[in-house]
């Protein structure tokens, strides 16, 4: 991945061929020329999820009427205002074209803490729709934002919405991604043991009393060879 820049230097000739490089080709932007893995989230028309999205995939959507881009990946603090080249892409897309640009960072690899579902709930409730929410591939990060999106907003079961998170987006139920499958089932024992169907009240509320994110890390153990696949092979953020 291209080292971090100020949006200054990534206004220059060299900053943006760098940074042109690395959606090209450390986001595979290359493969999204061919494979598309771009999917409404419901029924409903109002959220979409896809990969990290170049200047003309943002320009097709505000063409379709997306007035939000909810970006996964976030945006890095502490860093004197220095970001991956892919950031100001986006950024600049979003602007040229009249969107809004949302940065709330998500995990693949580690169970959600509560201040993330908390944080999204609030996200989802304050956005302007029609919205596209996007990762990197579109397939780990982006399928917990769906599923959290149908559960919590459009009030959809949970045993439904968890479809999100399965293979027809990428999303892979081995190594360290399978923790976010891990999180849902351990919500919804939670729910047995309750007595009730899994609900967004029940588990707003599991998540802020009862939900331990840390315990959760240290019980969920990975499959090596999965890891291997995920970690290495694929390079899931």
């Amino acid at each position: 991945m291209t080292a971090l820049m100020t949006n200054a230097v990534f206004k220059t000739r060299g900053g943006r061929r760098r940074a042109w490089q690395s959606l090209l080709l450390d986001d595979h932007g290359l493969l999204r020329q061919i494979y598309d893995n771009t999917h409404p989230v419901g029924g409903s028309g109002q959220m979409w999820r896809t990969y990290q999205p170049s200047p003309k995939d943002i320009a097709r959507w505000a063409d379709l009427g997306i007035k939000t881009i909810i970006n996964l990946r976030g945006y890095i603090a502490n860093t004197k205002g220095q970001q991956h080249g892919f950031y100001w892409i986006e950024k600049e897309a979003c602007e040229r074209n009249g969107l809004a640009l949302e940065n709330f960072k998500a995990f693949s690899r580690q169970a959600p803490k509560p201040e993330f579902i908390s944080g999204i709930n609030a996200l989802f409730n304050r956005i302007t729709y029609p919205a596209v929410l996007h990762c990197k591939a579109g397939s780990d990060r982006a399928g917990i934002a769906s599923v959290l999106y149908l559960f919590l907003k459009e009030s959809l079961p949970l045993d439904e919405a968890i479809a999100q998170l399965s293979f027809r987006y990428g999303h892979l139920k081995v190594g360290r991604t399978k923790i976010l499958d891990y999180f849902f089932d351990i919500y919804r024992q939670a729910a047995r043991r309750d007595g009730v169907i899994p609900n967004r009240a029940h588990f707003l509320t599991w998540v802020a009393c009862d939900y331990d994110p840390e315990e959760m890390n240290y019980t969920f153990k990975a499959n090596i060879f999965g890891s291997l696949l995920t970690e290495t092979a694929l390079q899931r953020e």
